[in-house]
């Protein structure tokens, strides 16, 4: 698999780095005083620092609950998945969308939760019931 490479705005480094490295256990790769770069789950993420965050839209909806768009995120094992749960409850993450199973007992049935990072991010974390049909219509 390929991996991908994301750009994204962050408010400052230092509450970055506590977000991806120390809670999502990221590893950290090069930074400077205005980008930091991650490894995130196998895909190279950059944050650039930014004062100028547009205002999120909530117009994506799926299986009847709106989501913000843009967001970003990655597909887990259902282990990581709870595991992932259990880091951001037990350190008082806010969910934006609590975890849930999407599709329930369809093709394409999903855990799914949404939180903020600590620049206001929207991030997704999903877990496939079967990983054959992240793709599956």
């Amino acid at each position: 698999m390929n991996i991908f490479h994301f750009a994204f705005k962050i408010k400052d480094i230092e509450s970055t780095r506590k977000f991806y490295v120390e809670l999502l256990g990221c590893q950290e790769g090069r930074s400077t005083e205005n980008w930091i770069d991650f490894d995130f789950y196998g895909h190279q993420l950059s944050g650039h620092v930014s004062e100028n965050f547009p205002a999120l839209d909530y117009c994506g909806k799926v299986d009847g609950v709106n989501v913000p768009i843009p967001h970003f995120g990655c597909v887990l094992t259902i282990a990581q998945f709870e595991t992932l749960q259990q880091i951001f409850e037990a350190n008082n993450i806010e969910f934006i969308i609590k975890p849930q199973t999407r599709y329930a007992g369809q093709i394409g049935e999903q855990r799914t939760m949404f939180v903020f990072d600590f620049s206001g991010n929207p991030l997704e974390f999903k877990a496939f019931s079967n990983d054959s049909e992240v793709f599956s219509k």
